[in-house]
């Protein structure tokens, strides 16, 4: 199941939950213009990387999340993609619509909950001082979503009570980890940050994975997996990525011609250039030029 989305009032597999405002299973294969916008989130919102990287803003903060990490979003922030488009990837996510939560940490779930008041309160409490929406590397986010999904598909008896348990389980997890989350953060690799700045810096070179292996003294196996394992992507399609989100900042921004742009960003022609633009976000250049701003 690569792909599913259920929202409350409409899919009748999570209306035994009315503490469940959504969960899916979202996978991204082509970039899509607005399909991302920046609007107030409903609900607490936990959001699971499984593949690719993604640019985000929540709460007025710009945030980058690779494969494994775990994203936080609580009611009433904004949230949406740093260009308002979902990047390529997949995703888990959950909304819980808890009975009662305020900006002061005061936290009522519910009485599908056997997490008790007290730790309620204190869960609440963690969240309101939570300033990093990131829970860098936290598989265990992945692995109770991934519980929940095959309850939610499998339907089997008792299937009501074990999902309320796993949903628990999940914000207790979460609340552990944020309150050891500034002990842990993630060591990122000076080498994958070098390689990142230089290819940024230099799009428009021809760029082969044995030179940028070369750059910062690995072997291109070595390289090819470091890099893999931070961005979820091959190095040339990391590449690819950073050129065409450059390529959609100009057509958005200015107005040099596409064969500028093309050259600009590291594209042999304008028609290799308009292929792998449509490949990726499903218009060709001009046409995603054209399209008006979303009020």
């Amino acid at each position: 199941m690569s792909h599913f989305s259920l929202h409350k009032g409409k899919s009748p597999e999570i209306q035994a939950f009315p503490h469940l405002i959504e969960f899916s299973r979202k996978k991204i294969q082509q970039v899509l213009p607005n399909s991302m916008p920046v609007k107030e989130n409903q609900g607490l919102r936990i959001v699971f990387i499984l593949e690719g990287k993604f640019e985000w803003i929540v709460d007025n903060q710009s945030i980058t999340v690779y494969p494994n990490d775990a994203v936080l979003v609580f009611p009433k922030q904004k949230f949406g993609g740093v260009k308002e488009i979902w990047d390529v990837g997949l995703v888990l996510s959950i909304t819980i619509n808890p009975r009662f939560f305020s900006e002061e940490g005061e936290l009522i779930l519910g009485d599908w909950s056997g997490i008790s008041d007290a730790e309620q309160r204190l869960i609440g409490k963690l969240c309101s001082l939570n300033t990093k929406p990131v829970l860098q590397n936290f598989k265990l986010v992945g692995e109770v979503l991934l519980k929940i999904q095959n309850e939610i598909v499998s339907n089997e008896l008792g299937f009501k009570t074990r999902i309320n348990h796993l949903v628990d389980e999940l914000l207790i997890g979460i609340a552990r980890q944020m309150s050891k989350q500034d002990n842990q953060r993630r060591d990122f690799s000076q080498t994958f940050q070098k390689i990142d700045h230089i290819l940024r810096e230099n799009l428009a070179h021809p760029w082969t994975v044995e030179e940028m292996a070369v750059i910062v003294g690995l072997g291109t196996t070595a390289f090819t997996e470091k890099v893999k394992s931070y961005s979820g992507f091959s190095p040339l399609n990391y590449l690819i990525n950073l050129r065409i989100s450059e390529a959609i900042r100009l057509l958005k921004t200015t107005k040099i011609s596409l064969t500028d742009i093309a050259l600009d960003t590291g594209f042999y022609s304008s028609q290799h250039f308009s292929t792998t633009f449509k490949k990726l976000t499903g218009y060709t250049p001009g046409h995603f030029r054209r399209i008006p701003p979303q009020p």
